[in-house]
This record gives structure tokens, sequence and C-alpha cells, in this order.
């Protein structure tokens, strides 16, 4: 891997490919997003059977893995005492901040470069398929 500040298109597309990979063998067609550090997109998919909305979720997603620099998940768990305030995060980001399991950050040499979230599957699923695409593309999610 290139030691890069963020993540080339070809490498996003490779994180895509990896993706559809896993969840192919999962058997859950999904959506993908891989973001850059500050939220920006880079590459976008939705699998043929997966879910319309799917492709707005992944983004969301992997927009708040992006911004925290850890999963998705994470902030879930940290909002869920705090409905109010999630609520209020994801309308000062509009719409953008989703506290749900089910993206992941990409690192390089210990600098993030960008996020992968997935929708489709469970959220567990989705951070699943997310994370082994990570490591299958020689990436870390830390």
């Amino acid at each position: 891997m290139e030691g890069g500040r963020v993540l080339t298109h070809d490498q996003a597309l490779s994180l895509l490919q990896a993706a559809r990979e896993e969840s192919t063998k999962l058997g859950v067609p999904m959506s993908f997003a891989v973001m850059d550090p500050a939220g920006h997109l880079l590459a976008l998919i939705r699998m043929d059977g997966a879910p319309w909305i799917s492709t707005d979720v992944a983004q969301g997603k992997a927009w708040t893995a992006a911004a925290y620099g850890a999963p998705s998940a994470a902030q879930k768990a940290k909002m869920e005492p705090m409905p109010n305030f999630a609520t209020a995060v994801t309308t000062m980001t509009h719409g953008r901040f989703t506290p749900q399991t089910g993206a992941v950050p990409v690192y390089s040499d210990g600098r993030l470069v960008g996020a992968l979230g997935g929708s489709g599957g469970t959220g567990q699923q989705d951070e699943d398929v997310c994370a082994a695409a990570v490591t299958a593309s020689g990436y870390t999610l830390s």
C-alpha cells in the first residue's frame, strides 16, 4: 500500500471489489461507499438486489466512520443513551451522521485514509463484510 494521505480512485474501487466479493460469499446483496477522511464520496456501488435505500445508508455509515476514525458502531453505542443529541448531530450534518453498525475506518501505515460503509444486511453483516474487505485489501482498521 502506498502511504498517501487519502485513497486513490483505484484503491477505492479495489475496496469496493473486495467488499462485493465478501458480500457475495455471504449471499447478501449490499451497497458500499468509500469516503475520504473528510467524508467526501470517492466511490459507490449497489449490488444487484440490494435495497434501493442502501446506497444512502452506506454513505452515512462511511461518513460517520471517517469522521471519527472508528467503526460506526462506536457512535451507535455512544449515542444510544442520548437520542436527542444524536438527532441534533444528524440534523447539523445535513443527515450525514449515521450512528449505526456497518462501516469501518481504513488506515494505511497508521494514518486514516478513508472509510468503507455497507448496507443491505444486518448491521453486523455490513460491518463484518467491510472489515474483511479492508483487511483483504491490505489496510488496517486502526
